[in-house]
């Protein structure tokens, strides 16, 4: 097993799943303990600043060998996804991958099958990593962890590789909205910063979505069943209503593409008496979302009105606001590196970004 491949197994083990609606942070002591691991080890390769901060923050300095050379950033995050289980993760790899389809052994009806992921057709002689069916994977992000640290001991390794100074950046708690939070960007000190997130090699993404969160609380009436005529609200039927007269035609992430925003349903929960339905409210332009709430509480206005003894609040929290490359001439830098390293598309919108930008144009 290779040293990334290696590095990356080991990382995925270290359970760091995202908590929603709790006010610590990080919001999970996993990604604490992720954080002193990076840091230890970065310790260990040399970088002396490699620091961890009381919020989780772990930053440090691959030193130039180039003194006028840009400062510049590598950033990745230490949480995984909060919509499923990322404890005693058991990852497989697949060596020389044959094209069919991936039984996970620990769940043996899960199977990815190229039909359902047409990026596997590209892969057969590749190797793969998979979870054994039980858990989530965590390559988001912590493959882009493991390619910065196997990164940062080839440059140590290596001084007459030129570049400047290199800041390395992990962030906790992108997977819920706040990944850049506590990130003190005069700390960090980069002309410029690359996210190593994203869904696969040879893309530069240029632009990210706006992105807001809501809560639509529903309170019914809970009574027994058998007596419950004329007297029971039942807030489970009335918020899958509010999720069925949602648009499905459109604002939706599965008919929707480039530029085109989304609402996304993906959690609903309660019993009789309440319910409450999690939703993603996401578009490139700020004017929009406002649009997008307005939607949400015109349903919430009619519902109440059909079911009168209900109440229906909707809540929207800010998460970031779109960043972009201010200019042509910024873009058009990017093809430099893009040229010598042979890649083939670099200009991306990113469709799924999750967390804040540093700066905005």
């Amino acid at each position: 097993m290779n040293a990334l491949l290696e590095r990356f197994c080991r990382y995925v083990k270290i359970e760091s799943g995202a908590i929603e609606g709790v006010s610590s942070y990080p919001s999970s002591p996993g990604q604490l303990e992720m954080g002193k691991l990076l840091t230890r080890e970065l310790l260990e390769m040399g970088i002396s600043d490699a620091a961890v901060d009381e919020h989780g923050i772990v930053m440090g300095t691959i030193p130039g060998t180039v003194p006028t050379a840009p400062v510049i950033a590598w950033i990745a995050h230490m949480d995984t996804s909060p919509e499923f289980t990322g404890k005693n993760v058991k990852p497989i790899v697949h060596e020389d991958y044959d094209g069919k389809d991936i039984v996970l052994p620990g769940f043996p009806s899960r199977v990815i099958r190229p039909a359902d992921s047409p990026a596997l057709a590209a892969l057969p002689g590749k190797t793969i990593i998979t979870t054994d069916g039980t858990t989530l994977l965590g390559a988001d992000d912590k493959a882009g962890i493991a390619v910065i640290m196997e990164a940062v001991s080839f440059l140590l390794q290596h001084r007459d590789t030129q570049h400047g100074d290199i800041r390395i950046c992990f962030t906790c708690d992108e997977e819920i909205g706040h990944g850049v939070d506590h990130v003190d960007v005069k700390k960090l000190g980069a002309k410029v910063g690359y996210t190593l997130d994203g869904e696969g090699q040879d893309f530069v993404e240029f632009e990210t979505f706006s992105a807001d969160v809501a809560t639509v609380t529903v309170t019914g009436i809970n009574t027994h069943p058998g007596y419950a005529i004329d007297k029971m609200v039942n807030s489970i039927r009335i918020a899958a209503e509010f999720v069925r007269r949602m648009p499905t035609d459109q604002l939706n992430p599965a008919v929707t593409s480039g530029r085109e925003g989304f609402l996304h349903p993906y959690v609903l929960e309660g019993g009789v008496a309440e319910s409450k339905i999690r939703i993603l409210l996401r578009d490139f332009e700020d004017a929009k979302l406002v649009e997008q709430r307005e939607l949400l509480e015109d349903l919430a206005k009619q519902l109440s009105v059909e079911y009168p003894r209900a109440k229906i609040a909707v809540d929207v929290e800010k998460q970031y606001r779109t960043w972009r490359l201010a200019s042509l001439w910024n873009r058009a830098r990017l093809t430099l590196p893009r040229k010598r390293c042979g890649a083939s598309a670099w200009n991306r919108r990113v469709r799924w970004c999750a967390v804040g930008p540093m700066a905005r144009d």
